[in-house]
């Protein structure tokens, strides 16, 4: 998507208070940002005109009780950009829904300018790192070492095998949109622990390090 073309959101939150908030940050951004669909399940997200938006901001903890983690993986199946907007300030929490795929992770307390920037960013495939998610990765245990999620070592390996990213696309069934997004991922992941690879090269090197490809592999 252009870096000007507006951006459509489906809501899923069980709090009218919140989801008139966030309405209404959307109605003042300069880039337009439109509220397509809204409602306290996945629904809202799936059936029009909510399952055409381009992105979708999800509370973590519904109405039932407990975390959504379901709701969460069923969208990122669909290749949905997921915000995870939530009163979860958990770290665990945070990396959990990361390692499933979400595009990022806010708390409400981060309030409006990192969710109106969250949302433009996941529109346009460019990786945005709030607060809270910075907090978790700097509490990550193995500092060296990213905790990658399968799919995102999926579609880096492929990537190493392959001469395009439209190639591993159509290897894996997914859209070079879907493949930048998991490769933008890693590429925050291991930043944030200390070891920056902006270039496949480097992608290449770190992945070698850390046993997940060998030479021969290559």
């Amino acid at each position: 998507m252009a870096g000007n073309e507006p951006v459509s959101v489906a809501l899923i939150d069980d709090h009218p208070v919140v989801l008139a908030g966030i309405r209404s940050w959307y109605a003042a951004s300069e880039r337009p940002i439109t509220v397509v669909a809204e409602g306290q399940d996945a629904a809202a997200a799936l059936t029009a005109p909510g399952r055409e938006a381009d992105v979708v901001v999800l509370d973590l903890q519904l109405a039932h009780g407990t975390l959504a983690y379901g709701v969460l993986r069923g969208l990122v199946a669909q290749e949905r950009q997921v915000i995870v907007y939530t009163m979860q300030d958990s770290q665990e929490a945070a990396l959990t829904c990361l390692d499933l795929g979400a595009f990022t992770y806010l708390t409400k307390g981060e309030g409006e300018h990192h969710l109106v920037a969250a949302t433009l960013a996941a529109a346009d495939c460019v990786p945005y790192t709030p607060p809270a998610l910075a907090g978790a990765f700097g509490s990550d245990a193995d500092h060296d070492r990213p905790t990658l999620a399968p799919r995102e070592v999926d579609v880096l390996l492929e990537w190493f095998q392959s001469e395009s990213k439209a190639m591993v696309g159509e290897s894996l069934g997914i859209s070079v949109r879907t493949v930048n997004t998991y490769l933008d991922r890693v590429r925050i992941k291991y930043a944030n622990a200390g070891r920056p690879a902006t270039t496949k090269a480097n992608l290449v090197a770190r992945a070698i390090q850390d046993g997940l490809v060998s030479l021969d592999d290559l």
